[in-house]
């Protein structure tokens, strides 16, 4: 009880608004999007422009799978590409990848790029926590015991 002094009720004091209730509820609030990780797997770009090329190398850059590069000598290289350096000019610009077959890092200049094409694996697609707790309670549906996720090799 809220009281005045002789142990009556303060009324007043029970009805009023609990401390900080004018605040606003975070419930409420907006929630922004999480990353929404575009499906580029099989993807080939068109790379007419500068700004093209530009932005098909950025996505590779963010991409977790392979990709081919084709040179404008006609040679061709696929790799996972860890690294680029954007300069003024394409040829002042430089992706760096580790080739499939190889294990040393091999370095392209933009300039000699001639085509691009998303040909590995998203080695990350669907692996969201949602699809790990889901693969976890159907096991535990289907009564299996000592049940525990394990997470795929990559390959």
């Amino acid at each position: 009880m809220t009281g005045k002094e002789g142990g009556h009720v303060d009324h007043a004091s029970a009805n009023a608004m609990p401390p900080h209730a004018d605040r606003v509820n975070p419930d409420t609030l907006e929630v922004a999007p999480g990353t929404a990780h575009e499906r580029l797997e099989g993807w080939i770009p068109e790379l007419a422009s500068e700004e093209e090329l530009r932005l098909a190398l950025e996505k590779a850059f963010d991409y977790r799978g392979d990709v081919t590069i084709t040179r404008k000598d006609g040679s061709k290289v696929e790799g996972y590409i860890f690294d680029r350096r954007t300069g003024k000019s394409l040829a002042d610009s430089a992706v760096r990848l580790f080739p499939r077959d190889s294990d040393r890092k091999i370095s392209i200049p933009y300039a000699e790029i001639a085509a691009l094409a998303f040909s590995g694996r998203d080695t990350a697609a669907g692996k969201s926590f949602d699809a790990w707790v889901r693969k976890y309670w159907e096991k535990k549906a289907a009564g299996e015991k000592d049940i525990g996720i394990q997470a795929e090799a990559l390959e």
